[in-house]
C-alpha cells in the first residue's frame, strides 16, 4: 500500500489532499488552487461589471468575501472542476440524469474516480490497478474496498449527505496504477481515523472557524468506517438471497 500517494489532513487543505490523491503525485499546492479561485474571482467580477459598476448588486458583490477560496484553506467546486480541467478531466454529478451518472449508478466499477464532498471536506475515493481505494486525508492511509462493497460505500455517503461526483477523462499515468496491476494490493488491518483537526497551515482563527465543519467531516468519517462491516455482512447476505432466488 506504500506505493499509493495519500496526504494526510493538513489544517483545513483537503481539497488539495483531494486532488494529489486522485492524481497521485504532488501537482497542486494551497497557492495553486488560490491562484485559480482569484482568476474565477476575476471572471465573476467582469461579467457582474457588465450590469454596471454602479449597480447595487455589483457593490455588493465586491463587499463579499470570495465564495471560491478563503485563507482557512477552503475552496469551492468551481475550483476543483477548474483544477480537474488541467488535466483534460470533467465532473459529473452523480445523481444526475447524465448518460455516464446513470451508467455509474448501475454499476460503478465501471467508472475509474469519484469525488465527493461533505461540510466543506473533500476527498477521493478510486481505481489503481483493478481496485478500489478509499482516499479520504482524514484516514491514516488508503483504505482498501471490494467491487462488491463500492455500491454500498457510495449509496452510504449520500445518505449521509455527502456530494458525489463522476471523474470523467483520462487520469495520469502513475507508479502505484502500473504495479498494482501485477501485484493487488491485501489490507489486513484498516486504516485508522485521524483526530488532529488543523496542522501549522490554518492557524488559530482558521481552525475555530473550520472547526465545526471539520468536526462534522470527522463524524461522517467515523461513521463510514464503524458501519463498513455491517454493510459488507448485509451485502454478502443479499448476495447469497439472490443465488438461492436463482436456484
Amino acid at each position: 500500500m506504500e506505493v499509493i500517494f495519500h496526504e494526510k489532513q493538513e489544517g483545513s487543505l483537503c481539497a488539495q489532499h483531494c486532488l494529489n490523491a486522485l492524481l497521485q503525485n504532488q501537482y497542486f499546492s494551497a497557492v495553486d488552487l488560490a491562484q485559480i479561485g482569484r482568476r474565477l474571482d476575476d471572471s465573476e467580477r467582469e461579467r457582474m461589471a457588465e450590469g454596471g459598476i454602479g449597480t447595487n448588486e455589483y457593490r455588493r458583490f465586491i463587499e463579499e468575501p470570495s465564495s471560491n477560496y478563503d485563507d482557512s484553506g477552503f475552496f469551492s467546486v468551481q475550483v476543483i472542476a477548474e483544477a480537474l480541467s488541467v488535466w483534460g478531466l470533467d465532473m459529473v454529478l452523480y445523481n444526475s440524469q447524465n448518460p455516464v451518472a446513470v451508467t455509474a449508478r448501475q454499476d460503478p466499477t465501471q467508472m475509474s474516480a469519484f469525488i465527493c464532498n461533505y461540510h466543506q471536506h473533500w476527498f477521493c475515493v478510486r481505481k489503481l490497478g483493478l481496485q478500489w481505494f478509499n482516499l479520504n486525508s482524514l484516514l491514516s492511509g488508503p483504505e482498501l474496498i471490494s467491487d462488491t462493497y463500492l455500491a454500498l460505500f457510495l449509496t452510504q455517503l449520500q445518505q449521509e449527505g455527502y456530494s458525489i461526483f463522476i471523474v470523467i477523462g483520462q487520469l495520469p499515468e502513475c507508479e502505484a496504477e502500473q504495479l498494482l496491476r501485477l501485484v493487488p494490493a491485501v489490507q489486513t488491518v484498516k486504516p485508522r481515523l485521524l483526530t488532529d483537526k488543523a496542522g501549522p497551515e490554518g492557524g488559530a482563527e482558521a481552525e475555530e472557524d473550520d472547526d465545526g465543519a471539520l468536526q462534522e467531516a470527522l463524524r461522517a468519517s467515523k461513521e463510514l468506517i464503524d458501519n463498513d462491516d455491517t454493510a459488507l455482512q448485509r451485502a454478502l447476505q443479499m448476495s447469497m438471497e439472490g443465488d438461492l432466488d436463482l436456484a
